[in-house]
């Protein structure tokens, strides 16, 4: 049993990997400030003698004693990461300055939550880790892509300077139950406007493409890196099967049975044209690869929101 804490325990992500460690047995401390995070997704978990809530933001210290930390607190939404950027990159910089300075002083092993953002608008396709992005360092985005930019950085430079057991995994497009309807990201926003029978709003031409990981893969991809004793990555995690926006838009009408429209708008300024990484590495370091297929898991996702819509009536 290890003592585990998780920033952004609350969120989508975060709470599914609470819900994988303590099914393992382990201690769980879920830390959040509840910004993009929300109980409902922990409420399963509070009963747990094994599991703790600490409501606490990481641009502040905080003493604990654990034997791993997964550092997911960040917004990773645009909508949310652009509502107060300022916050945003303050929380991937000075919250992975003090998550990286409690790892050092504890001597645990931290993953660090990273993006595929960081190769911006891709001019490589597929992405491998080698590649250093092509991203704009002043547009509307670039809170988020530089926050965790520097957030790598950072890590690497604790790792040489200090010896800090880290690992950084590189996160494509994840999705699944728990999403926040409120999102703002293709999958949720799709789902929801089709099961409420809303137009379904496609941002340029639908021509983009995306990869989208379930995020149970994800969650084991995580567990599969931390276990890795020594190795500190790089790693992309996320789905190699491209598809297009479009296609998702109208797969997700198909899976619905919705009688929602397809409206387009123009697309974001810095809003990636291709996405989809090269998990060669994944698969040879880590022995990882997605087993959930998209169309299995926009079922399961469609059913969790359909049934949230329910219990909201």
């Amino acid at each position: 049993m290890k003592r585990v804490l998780i920033t952004g325990g609350a969120g989508f992500i975060g709470s599914h990997l609470c819900q994988k460690l303590l099914n393992e047995g382990n201690e769980v401390l879920c830390l959040d400030n509840l910004f993009t995070g929300s109980k409902k997704n922990i409420e399963l978990f509070l009963d747990n003698h094994r599991f703790e809530f600490i409501r606490h933001d990481v641009i502040s210290p905080i003493l604990l004693e654990v034997d791993q930390i997964y550092n997911l607190a960040c917004p990773a939404s645009p909508i949310h990461y652009q509502y107060n950027p300022v916050k945003t990159i303050k929380t991937s910089v000075m919250g992975t300055i003090n998550m990286l300075g409690l790892a050092k002083r504890i001597r645990a092993r931290m993953l660090q939550a990273s993006t595929s953002e960081v190769y911006g608008d891709p001019q490589v396709h597929p992405q491998r880790e080698d590649y250093w992005g092509n991203v704009n360092p002043i547009g509307p985005r670039s809170c988020y892509d530089e926050g965790k930019r520097v957030g790598e950085t950072l890590c690497m430079d604790y790792y040489r300077q200090n010896q800090v057991d880290i690992a950084i995994c590189r996160i494509f497009n994840t999705y699944g139950p728990r999403m926040a309807w409120n999102d703002g990201r293709v999958v949720s926003n799709f789902i929801v406007q089709a099961i409420t029978g809303q137009d379904i709003t496609l941002y340029g031409d639908g021509s983009q493409t995306r990869s989208f990981c379930y995020v149970d893969d994800l969650v084991r991809g995580f567990c599969a890196l931390m276990d890795k004793k020594g190795f500190t990555g790089p790693v992309n995690l996320g789905n190699p099967q491209e598809i297009t926006v479009l296609e998702l838009a109208e797969r997700v009408i198909q899976m619905t049975k919705s009688s929602s429209k397809i409206i387009r708008k123009p697309l974001p300024a810095d809003d990636p044209t291709r996405r989809k990484p090269d998990i060669t590495i994944a698969k040879t370091e880590l022995n990882w690869e997605p087993e959930i297929s998209l169309e299995e898991g926009l079922g399961r996702t469609i059913e969790n929101f359909q049934q949230r819509l329910k219990d909201e009536q």
